[in-house]
């Protein structure tokens, strides 16, 4: 079997792209190119990996397998490099970030800020995922470190305790909701939501919430962060669910009210996921002290 990395990282591309022709762009290879590395190997393997449709291309089950350990091919070669930064010039580390709406806005924009000043040979890849699926990049190796809330099945890979993250109910002061001191979320859906957008990680969790209670969410309108969320509810447009250090902040500059929200779910536990952090890069584990000791 003849393999080498420029094949390794086309058939990983064409598994997040499904496209030939972005996986090519990507990968900086010729449509024609990339088609024929893709058939030299299927024919080197003796097997498909890949589905070719009209909607594009989809992996089989051993172009799943093949993914797999590619992914973790690559990404050793990546962490060499990294190790190897401090004997040589020029070469750069980067860490893959997959975390929960609340980690993004509220805990990692201090610390990674922080951590880009003080690592001028670092990039960063930020990601907003859901827990569960970040949970499966980590185990492929599509993502180094993962941030994820609630109680998820992290399998053999290695968890850390990080953050606190309720949610709670923000309602304008003249809501009839607002003068009450904590509420279970049944007892919202009858009222209009503001929402952050549908791919949000937040808005998903929410509406699988409504989904278990058999009832829908009654979205009157979407934005793209909590402050314009919170300003939509100050102005009496509707109700919304934000962590309870996004209402705490906002609640000095804007009229809302916090309500607690009784359902168990809404007491979430943040946890730092990795595969094994002795096997990451020094920058790496460097950058998840630094998040482990933040109290910002």
């Amino acid at each position: 079997m003849h393999v080498d990395f420029v094949d390794l990282n086309l058939i990983v591309t064409l598994a997040d792209t499904k496209n030939l022709a972005r996986a090519a762009e990507r990968c900086h290879l010729s449509p024609p190119a990339a088609s024929t590395r893709v058939k030299n190997l299927e024919e080197d393997l003796g097997f498909r990996l890949l589905y070719r449709t009209s909607q594009g291309m989809t992996l089989t089950p051993a172009g799943e397998s093949f993914v797999r350990h590619a992914r973790l091919v690559l990404e050793r070669v990546e962490h060499l490099a990294a190790d190897m930064q401090d004997f040589g010039e020029g070469i750069k580390g980067h860490v893959r970030i997959w975390a929960n709406t609340t980690a993004i806005s509220e805990f990692l924009p201090a610390v990674l800020s922080q951590f880009l000043r003080d690592h001028h040979d670092v990039n960063i890849e930020l990601r907003e995922v859901l827990s569960g699926e970040i949970v499966k990049g980590v185990a492929d190796g599509a993502t180094d470190i993962g941030i994820v809330a609630g109680n998820v099945d992290a399998g053999h890979l290695e968890m850390l305790p990080y953050r606190d993250d309720r949610l709670v109910l923000v309602a304008a002061p003249g809501h009839p909701l607002a003068q009450r001191t904590s509420v279970d979320f049944s007892e919202t859906l009858d009222d209009d939501f503001i929402s952050l957008p549908t791919s949000s990680a937040i808005h998903s969790f929410i509406t699988i919430a409504a989904d278990a209670l058999g009832r829908r969410i009654k979205l009157r309108i979407q934005v793209g962060n909590f402050e314009a969320a919170c300003r939509m509810i100050a102005a009496g447009v509707g109700i919304g669910i934000v962590p309870e250090s996004v209402a705490l902040r906002h609640a000095t500059t804007m009229r809302i009210a916090t309500v607690r929200l009784n359902d168990a779910w809404a007491e979430r536990k943040l946890k730092i996921c990795v595969r094994s952090l002795n096997d990451l890069p020094q920058f790496s584990r460097k950058l998840i002290d630094m998040l482990l000791s933040s109290d910002s």
